[in-house]
């Protein structure tokens, strides 16, 4: 069954614009770039993941290069976090709520967005998953980071089991806006427990953690 059109452009929209703001707050707080390297990281961070779904599931061009939308959420969410990033400084916890919305969000538009090409359940989850974590990666590894998904907190685990949700529900003919919410807040839901205890996926008997 295919998901609606609007639903999945407005869920895709609010992951590029949360991982925006995320990219860029990373870039004014972290790392401390101009506001040609905030923008671009910020963009980047906002349009890594659906560039990588798109490409996957030959969806060509990607819709960031066909619809305008993305890559004007994008910038707008990266210079809003350039001009504003002292005041959203002050709120505590910013960079990672923004980055584990962004997940959320992207976790259930890649799986949905997979199911609508065709792609099996396996498959459709799996996607949601790289589609969450993938603008973070890119992140991450252009300011020579270890990703997230690689060293801390459950991250690829929430994706996995809001993508699911996304499946599960699609599958059995009750996917819709409130679904689509309820499986992307489970997955923030996930992610943030994960930050706040510290939480982390199973390691190799004996390791300790850093």
């Amino acid at each position: 069954m295919s998901t609606e059109p609007a639903l999945l452009l407005a869920l895709d929209l609010a992951g590029t614009f949360a991982f925006a703001l995320n990219g860029a707050l990373t870039a004014v707080r972290v790392v401390r770039l101009d506001i040609v390297g905030v923008v671009t990281l910020g963009m980047i961070t906002a349009l890594g993941g659906g560039i990588i779904r798109d490409v996957i599931i030959d969806y060509l061009p990607p819709a960031t290069f066909s619809d305008w939308r993305y890559l004007a959420v994008a910038a707008a969410g990266s210079l809003i976090a350039f001009v504003f990033g002292q005041r959203l400084d002050r709120m505590t916890g910013t960079i990672t709520m923004l980055d584990a919305a962004g997940l959320s969000l992207f976790a259930v538009t890649g799986a949905s967005k997979a199911l609508d090409m065709g792609l099996g359940p396996a498959q459709a989850v799996i996607l949601g998953a790289i589609t969450g974590v993938g603008g973070g990666t890119v992140r991450d590894v252009l300011i020579q980071r270890i990703p997230t998904v690689l060293r801390s907190e459950l991250y690829a685990i929430p994706a996995l089991v809001g993508a699911t949700i996304t499946v599960v529900a699609t599958r059995t003919d009750i996917y819709g806006l409130p679904l689509a919410l309820g499986a992307a807040v489970v997955c923030f839901g996930i992610r943030m427990v994960g930050v706040q205890f510290g939480l982390n996926a199973p390691g190799p008997p004996g390791r300790r953690r850093g």
